[in-house]
């Protein structure tokens, strides 16, 4: 039995072909080991009665069966003549922004606040759009009054995205007040970075 096995963080695309012709030999099917968005890329290894071959290296690709013994490389063209119906049919990859705050309130510093455009605009372009709003403190205050602060922050971006009209399919609010810091800090210690909204749009 063939087996595929992934590492979290890559891209893999298979191809099982379908002889065409009875007297034709049948094309053999084979994996691509393909990069992620950031340009980095994963293992595979693909093992089957005739061997075994790891993919380590984006666009190179292998037989199902092992019989190529080594990877190789797998061109644009012929990636898009295989897959170009399941690459089209992906869902965008989710989109992270990380908002910051000032001191005490639901300010949006003015660099972040000139991230909102950007929000919308990457919920309005998926079809059925997946909105993750988190809400952080810093560790001034007691971790009761930072839970709300952070809930009344991640509130009002959600009621951003809910005044210009977007249809959203899932809008997810949480606090996290304090408990989950970007900067690790001692109790009673201003923060810029940890007085922030995550938002991620899937």
């Amino acid at each position: 039995m063939t087996r595929i096995l992934m590492k979290t963080g890559l891209a893999v695309l298979v191809l099982l072909f379908v002889a065409g012709c009875a007297t034709a030999p049948a094309p053999k099917s084979y994996v691509v080991l393909m990069d992620n968005a950031d340009g980095t890329a994963g293992k595979v290894s693909v093992s089957g009665a005739k061997g075994e071959v790891l993919l380590d290296k984006p666009r190179t690709g292998a037989d199902l069966d092992g019989s190529t013994g080594t990877p190789y490389a797998v061109g644009e063209d012929r990636i898009r003549r295989d897959f170009g119906e399941a690459l089209a049919a992906r869902p965008p990859l989710p989109v992270s922004f990380m908002l910051y705050y000032r001191a005490g309130g639901t300010v949006l510093t003015g660099e972040s606040q000139a991230l909102i455009p950007a929000i919308l605009e990457a919920t309005r372009t998926r079809p059925a759009p997946d909105v993750s709003v988190i809400g952080h403190t810093d560790t001034v205050g007691n971790s009761e009054a930072n839970e709300k602060l952070a809930l009344q922050r991640a509130q009002s971006v959600a009621e951003t995205i809910r005044k210009v009209g977007l249809q959203v399919q899932d809008l997810t609010i949480a606090s996290h007040g304090e408990r989950n810091l970007l900067v690790s800090t001692p109790d009673n210690t201003p923060e810029p970075r940890n007085r922030r909204v995550e938002v991620t749009v899937r």
